[in-house]
């Protein structure tokens, strides 16, 4: 019932859902105050130069962000393929794209920063090659069936995080593209490096790195960039193209300092209300 609900306001205009999406943040912040005691660790811990008013001004811009991802999300399951590509604008992908014209394959990198599922639908869209999502599968199977439906509407090819190494292994003579949401909390038992990141030790996932040094495939960052309300930019940007020669933990340093640089940029559009640093061993 709950998924046909959502289905069915998903035809509202997006301009009907963000007037919805202000009620919904007083909601969430006011009145339900979903994790705002996490999202008020995560800041202060990242942000020690500011100070609590400064830190309160961010929260109050993520929770209204995140009120409009939740509308976002909804809408993606009855958007067009012209829907999509009109609200994300993919900057520098001919340079990604080049590999697969060649037959060749490449990985690609991104945060919880801004509507990434969104972008993951429009690069879907915009290369031949199909990206392969790696993700981390939910508990509640009803919804995890029909986000995944919405998910992979246009192709897109979503894989359970432990099943990574076996379907690169099955694609390795066709083109394809890895996705990776590298900023993810590890498993504590799979915990085996630990970096600085937002001014805190940071226990890391390492299966970007490991895959990009076995294939030596070329790694871009997805630098993800909302400039109006519904409205994004992702630029593919190289952050190595040659993985086999690099130092051990290069990449992996490479995709946080990118990724911290986003977020300095506006930090209202990272997950806080994630429990990032849980697991830090």
């Amino acid at each position: 019932m709950a998924i046909f609900f959502l289905r069915l306001i998903s035809f509202l205009p997006l301009w009907l859902l963000f007037g919805l999406s202000n009620i919904l943040y007083y909601l969430i912040y006011y009145l339900v105050k979903y994790r705002r005691q996490v999202v008020r660790k995560n800041l202060t811990n990242s942000f020690p130069d500011k100070e609590l008013p400064e830190i309160i001004a961010i929260e109050k811009r993520f929770y209204r962000y995140f009120a409009d991802l939740i509308v976002e999300f909804i809408k993606m399951s009855s958007m067009s393929k012209a829907e999509v590509l009109k609200h994300v604008k993919m900057k520098n992908f001919e340079q990604v794209e080049a590999y697969f014209q060649q037959g060749e394959s490449a990985l690609a990198c991104s945060g919880h920063y801004g509507n990434w599922e969104l972008g993951m639908l429009a690069a879907g869209l915009k290369f031949s090659a199909a990206p392969h999502v790696i993700y981390k599968p939910i508990n509640n199977k009803v919804f995890e069936d029909w986000f995944n439906a919405v998910r992979t509407k246009f192709g897109n090819v979503f894989i359970p995080m432990k099943q990574t190494l076996r379907e690169v292994v099955a694609t390795k003579h066709k083109p394809t593209l890895f996705c990776f949401a590298s900023d993810q909390s590890p498993m504590l038992i799979d915990v085996q490096h630990i970096i600085p990141f937002m001014h805190q030790p940071t226990a890391v996932l390492l299966g970007l790195e490991k895959i990009a040094k076995q294939t030596n495939r070329p790694v871009f960052y997805f630098d993800v960039r909302r400039f109006a309300r519904g409205y994004y930019e992702i630029e593919c940007v190289p952050l190595c193209l040659n993985p086999k020669a690099t130092e051990e933990y290069e990449i992996t340093k490479l995709f946080f300092k990118n990724l911290t640089q986003s977020i300095y940029k506006a930090p209202e559009y990272w997950l806080w209300s994630h429990n990032r640093w849980k697991r830090n061993g």
